[in-house]
């Protein structure tokens, strides 16, 4: 039987208190992380005040200026997902933050992670990280190649549990494969992590779908579980729309030919260990030997690298 009711939020399912979507401890069978999503007109200003929470805040399209006590970070953002990678801001536990739009309107994400009371947050505890210094990582070969940006892992941002990345994969492409797991903890082989995938989709520039005045760009998303832990969904997944993961295989993330999709992942889990450690579905692992002698795919990075 389907789990789509449960694990798939369409977009405006989940918006709350004026953010277009919000995903937390409210959210049924979800514990570890959160992500809200608001749009802002030029000058709007929204607070988030969330103590026993870390922060990361990653312009979707637009201008942002973050501002915690004394801190502040103006995010030069970025025209859309699609346009490349965007500067972003870290802000620890026991901190408020508000966002600003400046210079125009803006969409921002607010990726979260719950910390364990009582530990000392990462120095520095505000960290704006800059467009240039986030890592561009050109994943796969082929029909698997994937962009992924890589600002919110384990050696480029200290954090205390949160990781977070940004993967792009054009149009006709495959990407979160082979479907791989996190959902338990095995020493250097798997960490436990639930993660949220948020969506967004284009036309493809330049094909002949983008002269359609009512286009309709539409991405897939598989998640399947094991005998112990079963979980069945595979969605039919649009701009704004958002897919849990508690647990089991996820992948792939498909993007049908003539749409470019984008996904914002969210991970984070109860181990003591801030650590992305993934091991695939041994009925599907073999194929990234495949990719040993194909070329990526020349597209990428779809929005350039800068």
């Amino acid at each position: 039987m389907s789990d789509d009711a449960r694990w798939v939020l369409p977009r405006g399912s989940a918006a709350r208190d004026g953010w277009d979507l919000v995903v937390d401890a409210e959210t049924p069978g979800w514990r570890h992380t959160g992500l809200s999503v608001v749009a802002l007109g030029d000058g709007q200003r929204r607070e988030v005040s969330a103590p026993d929470r870390e922060h990361l805040v990653v312009p979707l399209s637009g201008s942002v200026l973050v501002e915690s006590g004394a801190d502040r970070a103006e995010l030069a953002g970025r025209d859309s997902v699609f346009a490349g990678p965007t500067d972003v801001t870290y802000v620890a536990s026991g901190r408020d933050l508000s966002l600003t739009a400046t210079g125009g309107p803006a969409r921002v994400a607010v990726c979260s992670a719950v910390t364990t009371a009582g530990d000392l947050p990462p120095t520095p505890s505000f960290r704006h990280l800059a467009a240039a210094e986030v890592p561009v990582e050109l994943r796969g070969a082929g029909a698997a190649s994937r962009e992924v940006r890589n600002f919110g892992i384990p050696g480029v941002l200290e954090a205390d549990s949160l990781i977070a990345c940004e993967v792009v994969t054009p149009a006709g492409n495959w990407s979160s494969y082979p479907p791989h797991k996190h959902d338990e903890e095995r020493p250097g082989v798997e960490t436990e992590l639930e993660e949220i995938y948020y969506f967004e989709v284009q036309v493809t520039e330049g094909s002949q779908a983008s002269a359609d005045p009512n286009p309709d760009p539409v991405g897939y998303q598989r998640v399947y579980g094991t005998a112990d832990r079963p979980i069945d969904v595979l969605a039919e997944v649009r701009s704004g729309d958002v897919v849990l993961v508690p647990h089991g295989w996820h992948g792939p993330s498909m993007a049908p030919p003539g749409y470019d999709l984008y996904y914002l992942n969210v991970m984070a889990g109860p181990g003591a260990e801030r650590a992305w450690l993934i091991c695939d579905d041994p009925a599907h692992g073999w194929v990234r030997a495949t990719w040993e002698g194909q070329a990526v795919d020349p597209r990428l990075p779809l929005g350039g690298n800068r």
